[in-house]
């Protein structure tokens, strides 16, 4: 089914919306969720989370991008779970070093006066990242968005494991300069 008439469906609140979702981007999103929070059960769980987010969301809103939204859904929704997780104890999950590797490119000083918009973050960091080539576009998405593992980031695009560890360093670099120079205090 198109994008466009699983949107419509939800738009009648037609049950089917959910099912046709689930369908075409169950998958797609168990992989996001999976990747943040290493276990199958609550990533199940975050998908049908995704869907009633979803069912909910969707009449104040047409999303142009359907794989998109869900996505989003399903990685935000992964992560208020991983925090919560992990508020209970701490652990060596592949989220936790996602988190760790952006730490000093992202973090902002604690004094709330010092952060900086999160509008304006958004935007710099869209910047940056159509300042890319593709490929490292695409490496740093699927690494810091979608939480994946370096060895599969590799294997998907063909690449050792350390080459990808090196392009991902050297992006983060990149990127903590490319926000010192916009006078983000990092």
């Amino acid at each position: 089914m198109e994008d466009t008439e699983i949107v419509a469906l939800y738009w009648a609140r037609d049950q089917r919306a959910i099912t046709e979702s689930e369908d075409k981007y169950g998958t797609y999103c168990a992989s996001i969720a999976r990747n943040i929070l290493g276990s199958p059960e609550d990533a199940e769980e975050c998908v049908s989370d995704t869907w009633f987010r979803a069912w909910n969301a969707m009449p104040t809103q047409r999303p142009s991008l359907l794989s998109a939204f869900f996505g989003k859904i399903t990685r935000n929704l992964a992560f208020d779970r991983y925090r919560s997780r992990s508020a209970l104890k701490r652990g060596g999950s592949e989220t936790a070093l996602v988190l760790e590797e952006l730490r000093d490119c992202v973090s902002g000083k604690e004094d709330p006066e010092q952060r900086l918009d999160e509008k304006e973050l958004m935007a710099d960091l869209n910047a940056f990242l159509r300042s890319l080539p593709p490929e490292k576009r695409r490496l740093f998405l699927r690494r810091y968005f979608y939480a994946e593992p370096i060895y599969e980031t590799a294997k998907l695009f063909g690449m050792k494991e350390n080459q990808v560890a090196v392009t991902l360093h050297r992006l983060r670099k990149q990127l903590r300069g490319y926000l010192l120079e916009r006078g983000y205090e990092l």
